[in-house]
């Protein structure tokens, strides 16, 4: 078989999984649980773009969106089970996850703040934003 074969071959097998056990690529990557949080934080990103994101920050945070320009163009990157260690200011806000946004290649200009990491609360089922850490290209 040759190697461009074997690539479509593994390409189809793949695509097939996913449809049978329905599936995203996240879930494969990230588990369900990581994949929810990707899908929250896109939801977020979307709503704060429109701002409108209120509806998903924890209730009793009084949460900083900042500008809704501020989320334009920004994508989920790699969810995390919350490690207070490395993220003693936001301990105190009780999250359990803890995502990362890339900011888009052309906003990318020395200066430019954007929030480069999320953090979630488990709040009735769902996720509610607890806190950002804002971030700014040097």
């Amino acid at each position: 078989m040759s190697r461009t074969r074997r690539r479509i071959a593994a390409t189809l097998t793949t695509a097939s999984a996913l449809v049978l056990t329905g599936c995203s690529l996240d879930g494969l990557i990230w588990g369900r649980e990581g994949a929810h949080v990707i899908d929250t934080t896109r939801e977020l990103i979307d709503a704060a773009a429109a701002g409108d994101a209120e509806g998903l920050v924890c209730s009793g945070r009084d949460q900083d969106l900042g500008s809704p320009s501020a989320w334009d163009g920004l994508s989920a990157e790699e969810p995390e089970e919350f490690v207070a260690d490395y993220w003693p200011t936001q301990a105190e806000h009780d999250p359990t996850w803890s995502i990362n946004l890339s900011l888009p290649a052309g906003r990318v200009a020395s200066g430019v703040e954007y929030p480069g990491d999320l953090f979630y609360r488990e709040d009735d089922g769902g996720l509610c934003l607890v806190d950002i850490a804002w971030s700014t290209v040097q």
